[in-house]
């Protein structure tokens, strides 16, 4: 269904390398458009937050994509550079330090990086003064979290009691600025009543999926403790997520981006009159705007649970490691998809026990068969995408 919006379009993807933005530089590839790719080195010596292994190299982007640029969000002349070099019709910005327990480590780096990079990026769009679609990936960790029963919803207050969740909060301020700053349309008659610069952010979080193997995370421990035949470690078994696919998270994430394009070259079209204009003009700016990215509530699990529906499909057994001294991490965490239902039409497809099936089943075949040979790694990726792509049931919404 995204055929008729990325094809032979310029996209380019800051964090490609890492474990979202190489599932996403893949199906971008699979829809013909042409992936630019703006990321640290692939490397765990020069960045932290990398991993061995790493889907972006097993799957062999780095010779695949049309440009694999090699640097750091916090180098503002460097984004400008790129931004200006490329003229992208696309961007998705996801390069981040997205660690929660790393932050409390490095507090300054995850700052700079999630604060100045996102700033950096939104400046080089202003200055570049060409038209683009935009979507800043934040995390559902925005929310001033007070660990209430009820799903978190867009217009709830931000806030953030740990490095990372604030550093994200912040990062949402500054894209609601350059928006209402620079990017919206003003009142003014004599400017273009049509902004050149779409600008969404979409939240979510606690994704799981083949291809990711970072430090502390439970599905990544989990995956690397059966295939060395280990007990899995549990550090908070009572802790409940909205546990939800890769692929469901970047499924909103295009159709944001694709309902953004689409009706943007609406207005290019005769209108019967002003209002109808109007009318087609408040649908585009309406979508300028925040969105959740979510599973259904029933995807909303203890880590306990998780587990042991892993189990099911990769039999095992599980250990606990609490540790009453660890940072706090939130203990209950839900978002509403509501407005992401309502405005864009989207809504997951893969129900909790689907999400868990799919990821072991990439991470079995990988270990027992497809590790360190991209065309098996790219074939079996592939291949998920395609089976999650069938049959999608979002309404069309134009």
């Amino acid at each position: 269904m995204f055929e008729d919006v990325f094809s032979g379009k310029t996209v380019f993807i800051t964090g490609h390398t890492g474990f979202k933005g190489s599932w996403l530089s893949e199906w971008m590839l699979m829809l013909r458009a042409k992936v630019v790719g703006f990321s640290l080195t692939p490397d765990p010596k020069s960045d932290p937050c990398h991993t061995h292994p790493s889907h972006f190299t097993e799957l062999g982007l780095r010779e695949r994509i049309m440009v694999h640029m090699e640097n750091d969000v916090r180098n503002g002349d460097a984004v400008k550079e790129a931004i200006r070099d490329h003229s992208p019709d696309f961007i998705f910005h996801l390069a981040a330090q997205p660690l929660v327990r790393h932050a409390y480590d490095e507090p300054q780096l995850t700052m700079e990086t999630n604060v100045l990079g996102t700033l950096n990026l939104l400046e080089a769009v202003r200055l570049a003064k060409k038209p683009c679609i935009l979507l800043v990936i934040t995390t559902d960790k925005v929310y001033e979290n007070v660990e209430w029963l009820h799903s978190y919803r867009e217009p709830d207050p931000l806030g953030g009691r740990d490095p990372y969740s604030a550093s994200k909060a912040c990062a949402e301020h500054i894209v609601s600025s350059y928006w209402h700053s620079f990017f919206a349309p003003k009142k003014d008659p004599e400017r273009n009543l049509f902004p050149s610069v779409l600008l969404a952010s979409a939240r979510g979080g606690n994704v799981i999926g083949g291809g990711d193997w970072a430090k502390d995370r439970i599905v990544p421990d989990s995956m690397r403790a059966l295939a060395q035949g280990e007990q899995v470690p549990i550090r908070n078994r009572h802790a409940t997520r909205p546990w939800q696919h890769v692929l469901e998270l970047l499924s909103g994430y295009m159709h944001l981006a694709g309902l953004l394009y689409r009706r943007r070259e609406s207005l290019t079209k005769p209108f019967a009159d002003a209002d109808e204009a109007a009318s087609h003009k408040n649908k585009l700016l309406d979508i300028c705007s925040p969105f959740n990215f979510g599973p259904q509530i029933t995807s909303n699990r203890s880590v306990g649970a998780l587990v042991e529906e892993i189990f099911q499909h990769w039999p095992g057994e599980s250990l606990d490691q609490t540790d009453d001294a660890a940072p706090k991490e939130a203990g209950k965490l839900n978002l509403t998809i509501d407005k992401a239902y309502h405005q864009l039409g989207w809504q997951p497809k893969w129900e909790f026990e689907e999400s868990i099936r799919q990821t072991v089943a990439w991470y079995r075949q990988f270990y027992e068969a497809a590790k360190g040979e991209p065309e098996a790694v790219r074939a079996l990726t592939q291949d998920q995408i395609r089976e999650y792509a069938s049959g999608l049931s979002y309404r069309v919404l134009r």
